[in-house]
Order: C-alpha cells, then sequence, then structure tokens
C-alpha cells in the first residue's frame, strides 16, 4: 500500500492571497491612523489657558488671588433663560453684591467669543441678551467689581 503525503493535494495557488492579506491589513492600519491623526490635528487644540507655562509658574499668587476671593464669601449664580444670561451675586448674609459687572461668553472647542451688554435688573441681579447664541457648551467669564473687591466668575452653561 502506498502512502501519499498530504502536501501533494494542497494547490500552490490557492496561498498566494496570504501574503496580499498582510498587505491589506497594514494598509487599513495605516489608513485608519492617518484618519486619526488627521482629526487630532484639525479639531481642539489642547490649549485651555493662554500663556499655560507662565500661569503655572506663578502658581502662588493664583492661590492668594484665590484666598483673598474666598475671604469675600460671595456667592454667584449664572443660567440661561428666555434668551438672556443672568447672574445673581450676594454677600455671605444673603444681601445683593452693587457693582460693575463685565463679561463674556467663550465657546471652549472653537474659541468663538461672545460680547455681553449687561444691564442691572436689580441690586446684585444683572442680564445680558443672548438671543442668538448657538446652542452648547459656553463658559461665562465674568468680573464683579464692587466697593468691597473684585469677584471672578467662571460658569458653564448648556445654550439648547
Amino acid at each position: 500500500m502506498t502512502m501519499r503525503s498530504p502536501s501533494r493535494d494542497v494547490d500552490p495557488s490557492r496561498s498566494r492571497w496570504i501574503p496580499w492579506a498582510f498587505v491589506g491589513a497594514m494598509l487599513l492600519v495605516v489608513a485608519v491612523n492617518g484618519v486619526m491623526v488627521w482629526l487630532a490635528l484639525s479639531t481642539f487644540t489642547g490649549v485651555t489657558t493662554p500663556r499655560a507655562y507662565d500661569r503655572g509658574r506663578a502658581y502662588n499668587e493664583v492661590l492668594a488671588e484665590a484666598a483673598r476671593q474666598d475671604a469675600l464669601g460671595w456667592r454667584s449664580s449664572v443660567r440661561l433663560e428666555a434668551g438672556r444670561l443672568v447672574v445673581e451675586v450676594e454677600d455671605t448674609e444673603g444681601r445683593p453684591v452693587q457693582g460693575l459687572l463685565a463679561g463674556a461668553l467663550h465657546r471652549p472647542l472653537s474659541l468663538e467669543v461672545v460680547a455681553l451688554e449687561w444691564r442691572p435688573l436689580a441690586p446684585g441681579r444683572w442680564a445680558a441678551a443672548v438671543a442668538d447664541l448657538p446652542p452648547g457648551q459656553w463658559e461665562a467669564r465674568l468680573s464683579l467689581t464692587g466697593r468691597e473687591g473684585r469677584l471672578d466668575i467662571r460658569r458653564r452653561v448648556i445654550a439648547p
């Protein structure tokens, strides 16, 4: 009885696609990585604080400013309602804080800035019209200067 070797029955043309499968897989990996690199470079810059290095070196001053504002004890609220941004500030005893409010809305990812014109509604309460605000997340960067000091307000708001 003669025994046949199983390798004789294999057609050599059937295995020619195997190297091309590896080449195709590598091309797919390179293409996906290329798309990911393009997306990473064309979207968010990663920088949210201007002059971040200098601010980091002067961090003790940042801490002192935060302690000074905490010592004031002022509480603030920022909200969107009926096409306007409303800000309320009160002191430690719940009395309204009067002063001059200034600031703008910033879009964190697109670096878009919307200037705000504030008008007082009542003592310690201001409003600015934002009726045509594009939907999404915004950061209110505000500064209230009163008789007792200055309060920096940063709040995130979501425009519907």
